[in-house]
């Protein structure tokens, strides 16, 4: 028996994709399968470990808890979506390769979204705080030092540059940038988004 498919549209870093999924498609499979975005990592496929995070409407969410057709009316942001239209890092991309926060990269992806909306929030976090804000994600590499100094160099570079963190970019401030990157397996609905 073939199981139902649902159409679905998503909003991903501010382009809009179609794409038909069964209703227990997980957002994560979703991303990584359906739109080719592969930047978000699948580990536990529990909600444990953290690799999946990506930002829902600008808040940390575990993209393996979340099924793909109830994601259709938020705004998410994958590991791609954090950097500039014009390819700028992200003050947490930067500060995570400046700090040497990661070794085999795997976990990478749900750290630099967890820390680009924790910093947005808390733009002076303490060594404390920064060790609290990382403890929901799993490193099996780094044993935590350099992601936590990479958490607080985040922070220092928003303030030195006076740059805002973004939540999600909007629509208008990606699409260009993105029209790109549309992976041919899952075209934009017809124009801007």
């Amino acid at each position: 028996m073939t199981e139902e498919q649902h159409e679905i549209r998503l909003h991903v870093n501010g382009v809009r994709y179609s794409a038909r999924v069964p209703a227990r498609r997980l957002l994560s499979d979703c991303l990584r399968h359906d739109l080719r975005l592969t930047g978000t990592h699948v580990g536990c496929e529990h909600g444990v470990c953290g690799a999946c995070t990506v930002l829902v409407d600008g808040q940390p969410a575990r993209s393996c808890l979340m099924l793909a057709v109830g994601a259709a009316r938020y705004d998410i942001t994958t590991v791609e979506g954090l950097a500039a239209p014009d390819g700028t890092p992200h003050p947490v991309q930067r500060a995570f390769s400046e700090c040497h926060a990661l070794q085999c990269g795997f976990c990478t992806p749900g750290f630099l979204t967890l820390v680009a909306a924790y910093v947005r929030d808390n733009p002076d976090p303490g060594e404390d705080d920064a060790r609290e804000a990382v403890t929901g994600n799993l490193c099996r590499c780094t044993g935590y030092q350099n992601i936590v100094a990479a958490v607080l160099r985040t922070a220092e570079i928003v303030r030195e540059n006076g740059a805002d963190v973004p939540e999600a970019r909007r629509p208008d401030e990606r699409a260009d940038a993105a029209d790109d990157a549309q992976p041919a397996a899952s075209p934009k609905e017809g124009g801007r988004p």
